[in-house]
């Protein structure tokens, strides 16, 4: 029987699949039996990669050449056969015939499985049909694929084993490869944006005694050796504000963050952002800062600044719109909030009238207007826009706008129903930052586990003076999910967080 003709393997009879386990053991103990065991190769060679052999064919023509990588498809014609081999840039066509690598060779190599790892070595044409293959002169089997591959004729459409497995996703859907090799082009791109700029990255702690930074519930661990419970961090703002203060006037970091919340299509528990911070500006400087970045990230990763999410059509192109909560919310929800200005009771009503659920009687006239506006206005929010200006309540690292000192010098970038940046111009008033944490923590008290602490140490260095500042943290997932129409934060995750399978699921999915 031929490899192409072999049935799909039934990934639902546990029978058949225990079979072609066995027999594909038996195929690798025959091996290290004749003194070829595969997994006893340390090394192997490649001259030239798939992508590059049909790119350069016209000058690699009849050109020796060494490759490796995996069968994916065989092809069975007796004497003569045709597999493809898929390395890191794609795939290549390989001819083995029994004349070119010899009997005793071909008889080994009939023998091996779709998922083998190979090297072949040979030489660059272009067959009959016109496809540019390698005619190959020798084979050696590297590594023995003990699994059988998903058929490939239906792929691995199954997103909870794409994300458990992703190895196997990688394998069997080579797209999916493309959307991380733009994620780490988006990264590169943001590096190099800030690089030429002249920011410093650095390293903070990822363990840190208080969780500060952003209003989250942390995560929770022990140090065994100081006997003290930790938090990984939830952001690394405060660290990097101590280096503004050190006269490091442009900082940022890029790196993981965590924070013990929700899951979804948006949210994963730890998560990448780019935080960064720079003296002698405000939140004006980082709206410029966002912009660009965003702007250069696009070209990178898809040659333009107009992208298409999701069917909709995206102009990424600089400047942005800019839009303060108020008149966002009087726009979208019908409510000018300025003209109760500070009147807790009528922006309660206000509210309630809107039929929203979330509302409670003890928030303050700064906590309604932003719970108006994300219940009433995020959704509209689909081009980029800046929301300026937020509310005192829900901003305590943030300087009050000089001109209107109930509110702040704030800005949330939403694109696409969801929030991508949040950038201030930084508080650096010592008396006013331990006012507004103290009321944190006062919060954080009555049950609020999301409020942030009191760090000490951070108020002392701000009381030895920080420059104005002007600081901005912008979420990597969303925007690679942005700029590969990716409809899931898993989607652009190599490895996301997942709830641990049961015994009783597995047994269920085998059945």
């Amino acid at each position: 029987m031929s490899q192409m003709s072999q049935p799909p393997v039934n990934e639902n009879s546990a029978e058949n699949l225990n079979e072609l386990l066995q027999i594909r053991r038996d195929k690798l103990a025959a091996l290290q039996q004749e003194g070829n065991d595969p997994f006893t190769i340390t090394t192997a060679t490649q001259t030239h990669h798939a992508a590059e052999i049909v790119e350069r064919f016209e000058e690699l023509e009849n050109t020796d050449c060494t490759i490796a990588g995996r069968i994916m498809t065989w092809r069975d014609m007796g004497k003569a056969n045709f597999i493809d081999i898929h390395d890191a840039t794609g795939r290549i066509q390989v001819y083995v015939r029994m004349n070119d690598i010899g009997e005793e060779a071909f008889a080994a190599f009939k023998k091996w499985d779709i998922g083998d790892i190979v090297e072949v070595t040979g030489f660059i044409f272009r067959t009959r049909r016109g496809e540019i293959s390698v005619h190959a002169k020798g084979i050696r089997l590297l590594s023995k694929s003990l699994l059988p591959l998903p058929d490939k004729f239906h792929g691995l459409k199954d997103t909870d084993v794409r994300y458990r497995q992703r190895y196997i996703d990688l394998i069997v859907n080579p797209e999916v490869k493309d959307t991380f090799l733009k994620r780490s082009r988006i990264i590169t791109s943001i590096r190099r944006y800030l690089d030429e700029n002249c920011f410093t990255e650095v390293e903070t702690p990822i363990l840190n005694l208080i969780a500060g930074g952003a209003t989250a519930r942390p995560f929770i661990t022990h140090h065994n050796t100081l006997d003290l419970d930790m938090y990984l961090r939830i952001a690394p703002e405060l660290y990097l504000k101590r280096l503004i203060v050190g006269g490091m006037e442009r900082v940022y970091e890029l790196g993981r963050n965590f924070r013990n919340e929700g899951m979804d299509v948006r949210h994963n528990p730890e998560f990448t952002m780019v935080e960064l911070y720079e003296a002698f500006t405000d939140y004006n400087g980082m709206m410029k800062r966002a912009e660009e970045m965003i702007a250069a990230a696009a070209v990178e990763a898809t040659g333009s600044t107009k992208v298409t999410y999701q069917g909709e059509e995206i102009d990424l192109t600089p400047p942005f719109r800019r839009l303060s909560m108020l008149d966002a919310v009087k726009q979208y929800a019908g409510i000018d909030f300025d003209s109760f200005r500070g009147d807790d009771q009528k922006a309660l009503e206000a509210v309630k009238a809107l039929g929203i659920e979330e509302v409670k009687d003890d928030m303050t006239w700064g906590d309604l207007l932003n719970l108006a506006f994300e219940e009433k206005v995020e959704e509209q929010l689909v081009q980029p826009t800046f929301i300026i200006d937020y509310p005192v309540e829900i901003s305590p690292l943030t300087k009050r706008k000089p001109s209107a000192p109930h509110l702040t010098e704030r800005f949330e970038l939403f694109i696409t129903r969801r929030e991508f940046a949040n950038a201030y111009s930084e508080l650096n008033d010592p008396i006013d930052q331990r006012a507004r944490l103290v009321r944190q923590a006062a919060m954080r008290e009555k049950g609020d586990d999301e409020a942030q602490m009191l760090d000490e140490d951070f108020l002392m260095a701000l009381e030895y003076g920080m420059p104005p500042t002007g600081g901005l943290g912008m979420g990597i997932d969303r925007l690679v999910m942005l700029l590969t129409d990716s409809s899931s934060i898993r989607d652009v995750l190599l490895f996301p967080t997942m709830k641990p399978k049961t015994v009783s699921e597995e047994t269920e999915a085998e059945e």
